[in-house]
């Protein structure tokens, strides 16, 4: 569909300012704000996770001659999403549990960061939720930006500890569920398949779609690492539990047989694609040894099985916890477009 096709049915029968964006003929379906990256006064340091690597990422993209060999890419070309306001966020998550976020503490338990306890919460909502609100609705708009042009990446979002009635693990919102219900009610999506490639479990989505029929979770995790949530176990349809520093031979088999038999058992409208870059070797907290080739090969994988089959796909950047990982992930986009699987 055309970009100018897309802009008129934007503003037709949608309440959310989400899909209140100007897309031009140049954009790719790749969305990222400045504001994505989160500091407040070095105590983010204190977590292991690198919550500067989305604008790295950015900027190694517009740095790459990769893309300019063939289409130039300039900043203004990526898709800059609005702040998902509460009304969005009440979609899937209760009053209660968004009011509790008004208090610094909460959020200090959430980001693992104790010393956030301590600032005021004007100073927490500006510095840690709002770039989160940003991401989160990032992934909203590229789920509804897949259904149009085939494929989008937010460079940010994959919060998938988080579910409507509970953070954790460095996750505020719960952008995967709000992601699916907005296309599921916009976007005329009605099944989808969640693949998760992140090193831990994904127990937030998976608590909240643990009735769901038409929502198929593929789940590849390291079995040794946090969360270690049982419950939220019985609702993954296809469970591949890694032992510790497992690496890329053993791997890649294993993403690539239970891809193609999950897409054997399910036809989804729409993919999911959690791609944390916490598998690599030496990531302090995902404790699996994949190479930086490897996982740029498993991101072609799931992206080939996806354009094979025709169905629209969403990549989200979730966990990664070394300085490395912002060079991979750029590395990998640049790869699937000079593959052929990310076109204009």
């Amino acid at each position: 569909m055309l970009i100018k096709e897309y802009n008129k049915l934007s503003t037709l029968c949608r309440m959310s300012k989400l899909y209140d964006v100007t897309i031009k003929e140049s954009s790719w379906p790749i969305l990222y704000h400045k504001d994505y990256n989160i500091s407040f006064f070095g105590m983010e340091k204190m977590h292991p996770f690198d919550s500067g690597k989305w604008g790295r990422v950015h900027q190694l993209l517009m740095l790459d001659v990769a893309f300019s060999e063939n289409e130039l890419f300039e900043p203004s070309d990526t898709i800059t999403p609005n702040e998902a306001s509460e009304d969005d966020l009440l979609q899937v998550h209760n009053k209660e549990y968004l009011d509790s976020l008004k208090w610094s503490w909460s959020v200090a338990k959430i980001t693992e960061v104790p010393p956030v306890a301590f600032l005021p919460n004007f100073i927490v909502q500006r510095r840690v939720l709002y770039p989160f609100r940003l991401q989160t609705g990032g992934s909203i708009l590229a789920g509804d930006l897949a259904m149009k042009f085939g494929w989008a990446i937010n460079i940010g979002g994959g919060f998938h500890h988080c579910s409507k009635h509970n953070g954790g693990g460095f996750c505020a919102y719960a952008d995967i569920t709000l992601l699916i219900k907005f296309a599921m009610e916009n976007s005329g999506v009605s099944n989808v398949m969640i693949i998760d490639l992140d090193a831990h479990q994904g127990n937030g989505y998976a608590r909240d779609f643990m009735d769901y029929e038409n929502v198929y979770i593929l789940d590849v995790f390291n079995r040794n690492i946090y969360p270690h949530d049982g419950y939220a176990k019985t609702a993954i349809k296809r469970k591949v539990e890694l032992r510790s520093y497992v690496s890329d031979v053993e791997y890649l088999q294993l993403v690539e047989q239970h891809t193609s038999e999950a897409l054997a058992e399910f036809n989804p409208d729409l993919i999911v694609y959690n791609a944390g870059t916490d598998i690599l070797d030496g990531d302090p907290l995902g404790c699996l040894s994949i190479s930086p080739t490897g996982i740029i090969k498993r991101d072609h994988l799931v992206f080939s099985c996806a354009r094979k089959k025709n169905i629209p796909i969403v990549m989200l950047t979730s966990g990664g916890y070394q300085r490395t990982t912002a060079r991979i992930i750029a590395d990998s986009i640049l790869s699937l477009h000079s593959d052929g699987l990310i076109p204009r």
